[in-house]
């Protein structure tokens, strides 16, 4: 597998220049979502045991989950990448060519963070409360499902969870632009996701939801750059990255 013209480990689980994770294809996208709606169906039967195990895990341990939540929040990408967005899509229109293609490409890759982290988050807060399921603060044993559409009640939006669709998102964007770090972005994904059980947020069936929303997000949005060549090539059914070579060259000068 390559990316950007750079050889990635050939032991590596992921296989990330394919256009979907899985074997997603049409042919078998109506099979997957069955099997993803059963393994939801399955996950159920766990979300309440382990959120009365995660919420009661002792206080100094979840008072570190407590901080590492906050990582799922979305602000701290979005803001950023949409200031160097606007930032390096002014400096590209500098007249000297070496530095128009380096702050185009870096234009591309701060764009690529924020829509790759910004439109799953988006359909995560749409999904939620369209959904408007309750959350483990208002279980009740004789109405352990409950769900009530709305628009701004926090305790009826609980699936998917927007931290978990961020954080793997996030996992994903980084995976694709520099490969050798997904291992270590999808611990942090995962960490940041079960941080939401520790805390009484969501339950298991949540965030496994919020975690297969930002990753197949994280999926389309690359699918979508590469299609028209901006940051990534799409070639003989492959994705890859484009190499940096316009910014590397910037450095070198």
């Amino acid at each position: 597998m390559t990316c950007g013209g750079e050889t990635n480990d050939k032991l590596s689980m992921f296989d990330l220049d394919r256009p979907w994770p899985l074997g997603l294809s049409r042919r078998n996208g109506l099979l997957l979502a069955a099997g993803f709606a059963v393994l939801i169906a399955a996950l159920y039967w766990l979300d309440r045991p382990l959120s009365q195990f995660g919420t009661g895990l002792p206080e100094s341990v979840r008072a570190v989950f407590a901080w590492l939540t906050q990582w799922g929040e979305s602000d701290w990408i979005l803001v950023p990448a949409l200031v160097l967005l606007l930032l390096f899509a002014l400096l590209r229109w500098i007249p000297y060519q070496p530095w128009r293609g380096a702050f185009g490409q870096l234009a591309a890759t701060s764009g690529f963070v924020f829509l790759g982290v910004g439109l799953p988050g988006l359909a995560s807060t749409l999904l939620k409360r369209l959904i408007g399921r309750g959350r483990p603060e208002v279980y009740q044993p004789d109405l352990p499902l409950v769900f009530r559409w709305n628009f701004s009640e926090y305790d009826y939006q609980s699936f998917p969870s927007g931290h978990a669709t961020t954080s793997f998102a996030m996992a994903m964007v980084v995976a694709f632009l520099w490969p050798r770090l997904t291992v270590p972005a999808l611990v942090f994904a995962l960490v940041i996701s079960l941080s939401r059980i520790v805390v009484g947020a969501h339950y298991v069936t949540d965030i496994t939801a919020g975690a297969v929303l930002g990753t197949l997000g994280a999926y389309a949005v690359r699918n979508a750059f590469a299609a028209r060549n901006w940051l990534f090539s799409a070639a003989g059914g492959r994705i890859v990255r484009q190499p940096f070579t316009p910014v590397l060259a910037l450095f070198r000068r």
